[in-house]
């Protein structure tokens, strides 16, 4: 009888851990933040039969960002159904119904499987918020930062779920760009880091895997080029114009760097090279540029403010 029971005992044992090691298949997901990298996520999660709650402070936010979405869906019917207008409605509606809104994240993460945070490029803040999602959220739940210069593992730290948490760096604009770098941190599991690899390909995205290091693999490569295009202009050796003829004609970049500078926003930029320095200030790859904070500093901060290294109309 003893033996029995001590083997009933271990079967349940062993269906249990096969059970917590199965891989999550990630149906409902929850993205706190409705700017244009949130409002995307939510946009291709939708898109892709998942059902989907886009969190912000603001009623008056979500519904710009319900626009945002909407506007975009257009765009990709005129192409899709460019004499079927009735059936452009339909793709449409089909895509919306699997998207609401939400002010209270903590109300809305009690069954999702998935939370991807896409806000403000603040450590203090990201930690607050899922310190605070880690008390509701299931424990199945995986917690994923969209975050572009922030450690991960600063992140997860501020959860008991460190197992659980991972990074997914979508890229702007995120209907249009076909990558995400998935990102395990050294306590990131396996089974979770597969649910976010197979997760990124039912997105129809194209994930790469990096692990939890300053800019990951884009902004790695990314950032110390453009700070050092900086550079040779503050150094006189060429002038802005001609660094960027050169890097579209001669590398066959769609943009220069300074214009891809302006359109991502100077301030975005100073804030990673700063973070970066502080982390390694014996870099010099990441040694910050005199003309980028002065620039920053006088509010020129690119596209959006109407003039950054370029002006515009």
């Amino acid at each position: 009888m003893a033996s029995s029971c001590t083997r009933q005992l271990l079967a349940r044992c062993m269906s249990s851990s096969t059970a917590a090691a199965k891989k999550l298949a990630i149906k409902h997901v929850t993205v706190i933040g409705g700017g244009l990298m949130g409002a995307g996520i939510a946009q291709v999660a939708a898109s892709t039969g998942h059902t989907v709650v886009l969190v912000d402070q603001t009623d008056d936010i979500l519904k710009k960002s319900r626009k945002t979405i909407e506007d975009s869906l257009k765009r990709v019917t005129k192409k899709m159904f460019a004499d079927k207008p009735e059936a452009a409605s339909q793709f449409i509606e089909k895509i919306l119904a699997n998207f609401t809104t939400s002010t209270d994240p903590a109300a809305v993460v009690h069954s999702t499987d998935l939370v991807v945070e896409a806000i403000v490029e603040n450590l203090d803040v990201k930690n607050e918020l899922f310190k605070r999602l880690d008390k509701f959220a299931p424990e199945h739940t995986i917690f994923a930062s969209n975050t572009s210069s922030l450690p991960i593992t600063d992140i997860a730290n501020s959860t008991t779920r460190q197992d659980r948490f991972g990074g997914l760096h979508f890229f702007n604009p995120v209907p249009m760009m076909k990558l995400i770098e998935v990102i395990k941190t050294p306590m990131t599991s396996q089974t979770t880091f597969e649910s976010l690899m197979d997760f990124s390909k039912a997105l129809g995205k194209t994930p790469v895997s990096c692990k939890d290091t300053p800019g990951f693999i884009v902004n790695r490569l990314l950032v110390p080029y453009l700070m050092e295009s900086v550079r040779l202009y503050e150094r006189g050796h060429a002038s802005k114009e001609d660094i960027d003829v050169a890097m579209k004609l001669g590398a066959g970049y769609p943009m220069g760097p300074f214009e891809l500078l302006d359109y991502v926003g100077l301030d975005t930029s100073k804030y990673i090279i700063d973070g970066w320095h502080a982390l390694e200030p014996n870099n010099p790859l990441f040694a910050p540029s005199e003309l980028l904070d002065k620039l920053v500093a006088e509010k020129k901060l690119g596209k959006k403010t109407g003039e950054g290294f370029y002006k515009y109309k």
